[in-house]
């Protein structure tokens, strides 16, 4: 069905549709205003300690268990973050926060207005480890309306409707929840003509098993992002594999530079570095119209404001790190400009 005449070909942020070409250079997976935490530790987080120049290194290195460090619910230090950001370079950001993480679409309203920066925020839902027990047995009909009540105005939470779906939040193995709200998302990009965002597993073949489920389904594979893919791959042939599907690949991790991955303690995470060669690689491959990046903040400790590299590391570090490494402009534009507002233009 599509989004309709009054939507096609623009871009839904929180303060409103604007023109694709409006969005400039755009961060396509970050958390601006959200609590990460998961619903059980919720409780431990409301007593966490201040993060201070003693605790800074071990909180972000070992950020899974320090409560409340994924909660980022404090507007003023959005505003400024924001604006960091923009004085860096940067002009757009998706806000990828889903159900049940604590939203405030409001509040995400107000942070763009305040920094004058453009926003666009996901719907959907996350991991089955943050749902409610009511929520593990809804069926697809039921997640579809769901996710379509966040994209119109009419319905949506504010009545600040969201912008693209996801990000959609998937386990590994895969559960059945997971799997029904996958296909609601599916339904519901099929009907709004949003762009489907996707976090995969944390295991190798986890986004193969994905993009099977979804090309089975029908969905626009140059529409869907695979999130993360820097943490779920390693090897160039397996990053040209999946750009070989047709899907969008996002490097968001940028700016975590140190090998030890708290989620996946078994993993060896890749540096700004190999994400880069990696990118190289798949630009050589023909594959330069399918790749974004972003950093993915979704603790306090990598926010400037508590010691972190901030919203603004893509534009004001890695950026020049590309041009170093030969990177033309037109690549760089593609990464952070055009392919950004094609997919997040409804259509």
């Amino acid at each position: 069905m599509g989004a309709g005449n009054d939507l096609a070909g623009k871009v839904r942020t929180v303060c409103g549709p604007v023109d694709p070409a409006d969005l400039g250079p755009t961060l396509m997976h970050e958390h601006v205003i959200c609590d990460f935490t998961p619903p059980a530790a919720r409780a431990a987080a409301d007593s966490a300690p201040e993060i201070t120049l003693r605790n800074v290194w071990e909180t972000n290195y070992n950020w899974v268990d320090c409560p409340g460090n994924r909660r980022l619910l404090d507007r003023e230090v959005a505003v400024r973050e924001m604006e960091r950001m923009k004085q860096a370079g940067g002009r757009s950001v998706v806000d990828v926060s889903t159900r049940p993480m604590i939203l405030d679409p409001s509040g995400l309203k107000e942070v763009s207005e305040r920094a004058d920066v453009h926003i666009v925020r996901g719907a959907g839902r996350y991991l089955e480890e943050f749902m409610a027990a009511g929520d593990l047995d809804r069926d697809v009909d039921d997640l579809t309306a769901e996710i379509l009540s966040e994209l119109s105005p009419d319905t949506a939470e504010d009545g600040i409707p969201a912008g693209i779906i996801g990000e959609i939040g998937c386990s590994w193995p895969w559960t059945e929840a997971e799997r029904r709200s996958m296909a609601a998302a599916v339904a519901a990009q099929g009907e709004s003509g949003a762009a489907l965002t996707v976090h995969p597993g944390r295991h190798p073949d986890a986004p193969f098993e994905i993009m099977d489920f979804l090309r089975r389904a029908g969905v626009d594979l140059s529409r869907t992002i695979m999130d993360h893919v820097e943490r779920r791959l390693f090897e160039v042939d397996d990053f040209l594999r999946l750009a070989d599907t047709g899907c969008v690949l996002e490097f968001d991790l940028f700016g975590f530079e140190t090998s030890y991955f708290a989620q996946a303690r078994d993993v060896d995470a890749s540096g700004d570095g190999a994400r880069i060669t990696a990118i190289r690689a798949l630009i050589d491959a023909g594959h330069g119209d399918r790749i974004v990046v972003s950093h993915d903040i979704c603790q306090r400790t990598r926010q400037v404001e508590f010691g972190g590299h901030g919203y603004g590391h893509v534009f004001r570090n890695v950026v020049p790190m590309m041009r170093r490494r030969d990177f033309e402009e037109d690549e760089i534009e593609a990464i952070l400009v055009s392919t950004p507002a094609r997919l997040l233009a409804f259509v």
